[in-house]
């Protein structure tokens, strides 16, 4: 065990709760979750910030001591990597995204250049035993996912939303709907189910008025998968509907044929049950309808409505429905019509309408 003094402290550690001062040991656990202290050894002109706990953004360079924590990723757009073998000090893996993941890079896209190359100094101890200096290898989460957990979302209305892939607009619609939501007067919980530990998606529901959230990396997981995904889903519905909100708005982070189980999602009958509307991002209006027939035909559900890029301007719109007979609504341009739409397609109309008076 020895002491290091670290510069920047990854967001996917918040749970942990650490200092810039860390006792730091060599027997590292080569698992996920697992939380770690690196050396970076590269500067970047591109993709070089890391989020902080604070959720402040903050550039890296060569020389920083950061902590992060041990995950894969399969990004379409992005770093995909896994967690090698075994580790010890001194061996070099990668920065796998902005949140502090971190693994062995297996491939990256252009646009984001060579990854954060990282020397490995230890994993991070923490002391639970009052009294006793024994330290154990921190990980991330308040606590550990249930695999067990039954759904009972309580009767409250749940808004998913679903992309085509990365990038489709999923989270600039989540806090327009939950904008308009609240300026309507409606209580508002919110949670990402799905995705690579990364919490500024959160904190936009946060800003756009959401009461309370949640992310999956609060139970411990750092990547999400077909495993971890409903389990995730049940979990984080169940304990938002018991602070009877108004309105439950989730974002399914990826893409419906992507690997962080979004589909193992929407092919569990108890979840689909308790999604009173779904929304669709999707890119163009060839990538809306390929979303629109999956999830009809595969996953046997209706979209409520789509957006995205898919729906910029008029002549995405008017494709949208008239082809595929869905209403499209843009979250950029129109975000009040956005989430009117939405507020009326899940029942939610009078009630939101009595609390604005009330308001």
């Amino acid at each position: 065990m020895k002491t290091v003094v670290v510069d920047k402290i990854a967001s996917i550690t918040q749970a942990c709760a650490l200092g810039y001062e860390l006792r730091i040991a060599d027997e590292i656990p080569a698992e996920e979750g697992v939380v770690i202290v690196a050396e970076i050894l590269n500067n970047k002109s591109t993709y070089n910030p890391l989020e902080l706990t604070s959720g402040r953004m903050a550039k890296v360079a060569r020389g920083d001591v950061v902590v992060g924590a041990l995950g894969p990723r399969k990004a379409l757009f992005g770093y995909s990597g896994h967690v090698p073998e075994s580790l010890k000090p001194g061996d070099v893996i990668q920065m796998l995204n902005i949140g502090g993941v971190m693994g062995v890079c297996d491939s990256a896209t252009p646009d984001k250049g060579k990854p954060f190359d990282c020397r490995v100094l230890g994993v991070v101890l923490q002391f639970p035993y009052l009294g006793e200096r024994i330290g154990v290898p921190a990980r991330v989460g308040f606590r550990r996912l249930n695999y067990e957990t039954v759904l009972d979302a309580r009767g409250v209305p749940v808004v998913a939303l679903a992309g085509t892939c990365m990038e489709a607009g999923k989270t600039a619609a989540a806090a327009a709907i939950i904008s308009r939501m609240r300026h309507r007067g409606l209580v508002v919980d919110a949670f990402k189910a799905t995705g690579v530990s990364l919490r500024r998606d959160i904190m936009a529901f946060e800003d756009a008025g959401a009461r309370k959230s949640m992310l999956f990396t609060d139970l411990g997981v750092v990547t999400t998968s077909q495993r971890t995904g409903p389990a995730l889903t049940r979990t984080m519905l169940t304990e938002l509907a018991a602070g009877k909100p108004d309105v439950i708005v989730f974002e399914l982070g990826d893409g419906l044929l992507g690997t962080y189980g979004v589909d193992a999602i929407l092919n569990c009958e108890d979840i689909r049950r308790a999604i009173t509307g779904l929304v669709l991002s999707a890119n163009d209006p060839v990538a809306a309808w390929g979303g629109v027939q999956l999830l009809r035909d595969r996953f046997k559900v209706e979209p409520c409505m789509v957006t995205g890029p898919s729906t910029d301007n008029q002549v995405g719109v008017d494709i949208i429905e008239q082809q595929l007979k869905v209403p499209a609504c843009n979250a950029i341009s129109n975000p009040a019509a956005l989430g009117d739409a939405v507020i009326e397609a899940v029942g939610l109309g009078a009630r939101a309408a009595v609390a604005r008076v009330a308001e």
